[in-house]
């Protein structure tokens, strides 16, 4: 399992399902709209902090993100 791949999909799926775009996202978690789309892409490891407040945003309980489909 790639941790950082299922992160990045799963946030992908979940926002994608809200209907917002990654800079709407972003300013729903208080981040910047690069640092979303880097997650996206796999590009950037992620601080439990941040995890918390995109789980707060996409209303999802924070293991969810975790999950591998």
């Amino acid at each position: 399992m790639d941790i950082i791949k299922v992160f990045g999909n799963n946030l992908r799926k979940y926002r994608t399902e809200m209907g917002v775009s990654q800079e709407k996202f972003a300013e729903m978690c208080g981040l910047h709209r690069t640092y979303i789309s880097g997650i996206e892409c796999f590009h950037r490891s992620i601080a439990l902090e941040n995890v918390q407040k995109i789980a707060n945003a996409l209303k999802i309980d924070t293991y969810k993100l975790f999950l591998e489909e």
